[in-house]
């Protein structure tokens, strides 16, 4: 998922903790004076130059609302193909390899995370803006879902019987996490990075020959902080786009140099970071499975 974190309108429990505690309806627009002892105070003008938050595209690979566009936005290609690349990693490590199995197993992902959570997060209050009728969103989500349970049986008849428990397991994380069950008890960082980082892993090492050896868990935790820290990036940078009008500020330097600040000041390092960490995993897992095939 989206970041695979949470990609809908909603606020997350991280989302809420930035929150402030009084909203004012009409923000002070008086300058401001920093004192600098000895030196002469800076003087700020602290007039707002508010972004229409229509301007802002919804995330940083997000396209321009309408048609084909939205569709590729609801994707979050980067995210998407991140967390494939988990289970393409999961897979390559594996004592046995069948580009096969790999192939079914990416597949049925695409179908449970790709299309069907992505499209259950824009049901959601329209997170992303599109304007894909609710009855296509409806019909993708359950068309993804059933289409990535499919798959999982056929997997439990090539592979083995206990697949049925991934079946089970992922069914079970991508239904609570999207839908809040248990009282959003699933819905937390730490779950998003074991469903959409470990438990991919896992599956994709389990899909190869039917077995779990101990070095799948050393693989599995390293996909769970990474997912880890595309949550820690993405909740903040989502929070920006997506509630924040304007942002204006100033960083003094010791030198009474003057950098402004402003929203996307604020978001362009770790959106850089998360394009950077999205390419570098999807070329770990190419380059670790052309090994295998090599």
């Amino acid at each position: 998922m989206a970041d695979r974190g949470d990609e809908r309108g909603r606020l997350t429990a991280e989302e809420r903790e930035m929150e402030p505690s009084v909203v004012r309806d009409h923000p002070d627009t008086g300058p401001l004076i920093i004192d600098r002892g000895d030196r002469e105070p800076v003087v700020i003008d602290r007039t707002p130059s508010p972004i229409p938050t229509e301007q802002r595209q919804a995330a940083f690979y997000a396209m321009r609302p309408g048609g084909w566009r939205d569709y590729w936005t609801l994707l979050h290609p980067p995210y998407t193909g991140w967390h494939l690349a988990y289970v393409a990693i999961g897979a390559a490590v594996a004592p046995g390899f069948s580009s096969a199995h790999l192939a079914w197993s990416l597949l049925a992902f695409f179908l449970g995370v790709g299309i069907s959570a992505h499209a259950l997060d824009e049901l959601a209050g329209r997170p992303l803006g599109t304007k894909i009728p609710e009855r296509v969103l409806q019909g993708l989500a359950l068309g993804g879902l059933v289409g990535a349970m499919v798959l999982g049986v056929l997997g439990a008849i090539a592979v083995s019987a206990w697949f049925g428990v991934f079946i089970g397991t992922g069914m079970f994380l991508l239904i609570a996490y999207n839908a809040e069950l248990f009282g959003g008890w699933f819905h937390t960082d730490f779950w998003f990075a074991v469903a959409w980082g470990g438990f991919p892993a896992v599956t994709g090492y389990f899909a190869m020959g039917g077995s779990l050896r101990w070095p799948a868990g050393l693989v599995a935790g390293g996909c769970v902080l990474l997912s880890a820290a595309q949550r820690r990036l993405s909740t903040p940078v989502r929070y920006l786009r997506r509630r924040v009008a304007y942002v204006d500020g100033v960083m003094v330097l010791k030198d009474g140099t003057e950098l402004p600040i402003d929203e996307s000041a604020l978001r362009i390092a770790p959106e850089a970071a998360l394009r950077a960490m999205s390419f570098g995993v999807m070329l770990l897992a190419a380059g670790l499975v052309a090994a295998r095939l090599a």
